[in-house]
């Protein structure tokens, strides 16, 4: 059997040209994808056949050869010999003679039409306000996000970090009638006490021994609109007195002010604990519990919504598309069932900076499990040398001490980045600074 009949065997495209870029092999998955014959395209130039808007500009396989080293995960359009457009992923490498100057060029492609309308098909029925999601929990909350929008009601968000409660909130927000006014977040567990109320309700000029001019709080800048109050478990008691206030009598006083303001401001509030337990501990105010949760969102973790993590990951991966130099077309087998057994303990935002950190070391276009960070690699690896039996028991455990923290690594990393500068390691990693700091003494980081 000579190479052109093993060729043949393969279902992805492949073609080889020589310096002139002439085609000399041309297999049958090439035939059929472009619609051209062996015997046509045999001996003609490569531009002839796929006719491509990069070909004169960018093409893979010039670069390829120019560089000696392999171009991959190009996606370019064809026409076919139907004259019909065609999506397809391209890899390209140089081909050396025996002396090792290079002979030519390879190209191996893939039809990925289907892929990509399966994207365009799970976008449009799994993705709606810019929430992402296909399980159970995510179609009934996609049901009821306009009616608790409209209703302009006080909401309570509860879920773990990471799982999408500020995304909640500002969909919330969109959708009603305040849109057009100001959405204004304020972390009340990144801010000292003795600075939160005045970033809450802003100061007059001589409140203190800086106060050198009237400065507006965040009830001011978010008039009309939306205040999100982030872990709002962590507002102190005094400060829930004053906020209990603004709910029921919609006014609040700046500090230093004798006359109080109006406050025409939707309350939306978010937490990662137990609120109903705080109230039973007496650590948080019943009464302003139950101001806060008129509607009660609940965010389940990731690993509770496992239908929804192939969903969010295809479409993270469509924003990275976006912006990255390279693309990802697929994912992996292996990969895919990665995701189906890792309980993800940092939850949504976790699956998107493993998605990130792949798109650094993906170049041929199909994400595979060495594009994963360190401890997914082993967790993987862990999956493969499990017995049977045990696999089952495998996908409720966390990677703790059997192959390290994900979410360890991801910090420890971002503080390396930036030379332990946190504020920017708490931009890179999307959370908030103490919610960094915090997590920083879980895991004894200095």
């Amino acid at each position: 059997m000579d190479i052109n009949q093993v060729l043949d065997f393969i279902e992805d495209g492949i073609f080889s040209v020589d310096n002139n870029f002439k085609i000399t092999s041309f297999n049958r998955a090439a035939e059929i994808i472009t619609g051209v014959k062996q015997k046509d395209a045999l001996g003609r130039n490569c531009l002839d056949i796929f006719n491509t808007s990069i070909c004169k500009t960018a093409c893979p396989l010039k670069e390829a050869m120019k560089k000696e080293k392999q171009v991959g995960g190009v996606r370019i359009e064809i026409k076919t010999a139907l004259k019909k457009k065609l999506p397809i992923c391209v890899t390209a490498g140089p081909l050396f003679d025996e002396k090792g100057k290079i002979a030519g060029g390879i190209e191996i492609f893939k039809d990925i039409s289907g892929i990509e309308n399966l994207k365009k098909e799970l976008d449009g029925k799994y993705s709606h306000y810019d929430i992402v999601g296909k399980s159970e929990y995510m179609k009934t909350l996609f049901n009821i996000l306009p009616d608790i929008s409209e209703s302009d009601c006080n909401v309570l968000i509860e879920g773990p970090s990471g799982s999408g409660k500020s995304l909640v909130a500002k969909t919330l927000h969109n959708l009603s009638e305040r849109s057009k006014k100001p959405f204004v977040t304020v972390n009340c567990g990144a801010l000292p006490d003795t600075l939160l109320e005045s970033e809450l309700f802003g100061y007059e000029k001589g409140a203190f021994t800086d106060a050198k001019k009237d400065k507006p709080g965040r009830f001011a800048l978010a008039e009309g609109g939306t205040i999100f109050l982030d872990e709002i478990a962590e507002m102190p008691f005094h400060l829930q007195v004053k906020l209990l206030r603004v709910i029921e009598e919609k006014r609040y006083e700046p500090l230093g002010a004798v006359v109080t303001r109006k406050a025409d401001v939707r309350i939306i509030a978010a937490t990662n604990k137990d609120l109903n337990v705080m109230v039973r501990r007496e650590k948080f105010r019943e009464d302003l519990y139950y101001r806060l949760k008129i509607v009660n969102i609940k965010i389940p973790s990731l690993a509770e919504r496992r239908e929804d993590i192939e969903v969010l990951a295809r479409h993270f991966i469509n924003n990275l598309n976006g912006v990255k130099n390279n693309k990802i077309i697929d994912i992996s087998e292996k990969v895919l069932k990665f995701f189906a057994v890792y309980d993800f303990p940092g939850n949504v935002r976790e699956l998107e900076n493993i998605l990130e950190y792949a798109f650094i070391f993906c170049r041929d276009g199909k994400l595979l499990p060495e594009h994963l960070p360190a401890e997914c690699r082993s967790f993987i690896t862990q999956m493969q040398l499990a017995p049977r039996s045990e696999k089952a028991i495998l996908s409720c455990v966390t990677l703790d001490k059997a192959v390290g923290n994900a979410e360890k690594l991801s910090l420890v990393s971002a503080l390396e980045r930036f030379k332990g500068d946190k504020k920017s390691a708490a931009r890179f990693l999307k959370i908030d600074y103490s919610t960094l700091w915090r997590k920083m003494k879980k895991y004894s980081i200095d």
